[in-house]
């Protein structure tokens, strides 16, 4: 009988661990959770990845691309322009740039929230709303 308390025990202590643990994990942005971090990251990668092809369009041929031409020129490893619920979209000012990935908000009341990131020329890929 005192080996079954001991086992109950540690394992309750066990699983208090545990759950203080998860509770404890860093998300990526406020309001996500553990799970996105992947997928933001990922958004952000692609991001960065379009703005590099962006840069080097402008610097090569003088202009500025959207997103079906940057896809179709093969100066990415893109294949499509979203990602995980993500779209892609990018907006041309001469020679200057915005790319930016939205997604559609969480349903009412889930407590996610999927937030829309941006980047431009600085390179530096920040939350918009």
């Amino acid at each position: 009988m005192k080996i079954l308390v001991s086992l109950l025990v540690t394992a309750g202590f066990l699983f208090g661990i545990y759950i203080l643990y998860l509770q404890r994990i860093p998300t990526v942005a406020e309001g996500t959770v553990a799970t996105q971090a992947i997928s933001l990251t990922g958004v952000k990668m692609d991001l960065l990845q379009i703005a590099k092809a962006e840069r080097s369009s402008i610097g090569a041929d003088g202009h500025c691309m959207n997103m079906d031409e940057l896809l179709a020129s093969g100066s990415m490893s893109l294949s499509r322009p979203e990602r995980d619920g993500y779209s892609y979209t990018v907006e041309c000012s001469g020679n200057d740039f915005t790319v930016t990935a939205r997604h559609a908000p969480a349903p009412a009341g889930s407590g996610l929230r999927y937030p829309n990131m941006m980047i431009d020329q600085s390179m530096q890929a920040r939350e918009v709303e």
